[in-house]
């Protein structure tokens, strides 16, 4: 379909992995004397790009604090981990009716290599966006603009799927149509954020439904 793509977030989105970064978290700021709830994770820290994490929560510190949370993440990567459910399905159906797809992160690309690699996406999913490598990251729209060009997809028929509030509003400013995964925050939190519609996996009828219009719209 000309002009139709499927851009996907990545931690929390396609892989369960916020309770990784959580503890990675936890643990170093213990040693500062500090604690984390999941719920301040959640709010302050998830779908964030490092240099607000870095400025909020160790001002004055080496960034390399932050390369070493994330060596510790990818250390506690599984040999794999299992993908969010649906994905694989939904990655054929993108095949068959001729979508592009494209994953858009926030996270430092050797983490974002790291978790395609573990869940078996990478030779899927080869197209991959970077937050800090654009003019802005999320939550400016910059990098879902950079990947609707370079899969060359138009916002009125790119869906993208996202679990954090920054990444939302990252896509809705964007122009695409935003599906809240609902594997952190819950359905009202992402609607607040501008999610047009939840789902909790890619399994969702809700989802599918929307697959057939926009299959039924383009043709």
């Amino acid at each position: 379909m000309t002009g139709a793509a499927l851009l996907f977030d990545l931690d929390g989105t396609l892989v369960d992995t916020d309770h990784l970064h959580h503890a990675a978290f936890v643990a170093i700021l213990a040693e500062r004397g500090r604690e984390l709830s999941i719920a301040e994770y959640r709010a302050q820290i998830m779908g964030q790009h490092n240099a607000h994490i870095l400025e909020r929560y160790f001002p004055g510190e080496d960034p390399a604090i932050l390369d070493r949370k994330e060596a510790m993440f990818r250390a506690a990567l599984a040999a794999s981990v299992e993908p969010i459910p649906g994905i694989h399905a939904l990655l054929d159906w993108a095949t068959e009716n001729a979508v592009a797809t494209a994953v858009v992160t926030n996270a430092p690309r050797q983490n974002a290599l790291a978790m395609l690699a573990a869940a078996g996406l990478a030779a899927r999913l080869p197209t991959l966006i970077i937050g800090e490598e654009c003019v802005r990251p999320k939550p400016d729209p910059a990098p879902y603009q950079a990947a609707m060009a370079a899969v060359g997809a138009t916002p009125s028929r790119s869906l993208a799927f996202e679990d954090s509030r920054s990444g939302v509003r990252a896509a809705r400013g964007a122009g695409a149509h935003v599906f809240g995964m609902s594997t952190g925050l819950t359905p009202d939190e992402l609607l607040q954020a501008g999610a047009h519609q939840v789902i909790a996996d890619f399994t969702d009828a809700v989802l599918w439904t929307r697959l057939d219009q926009l299959r039924t719209r383009v043709a």
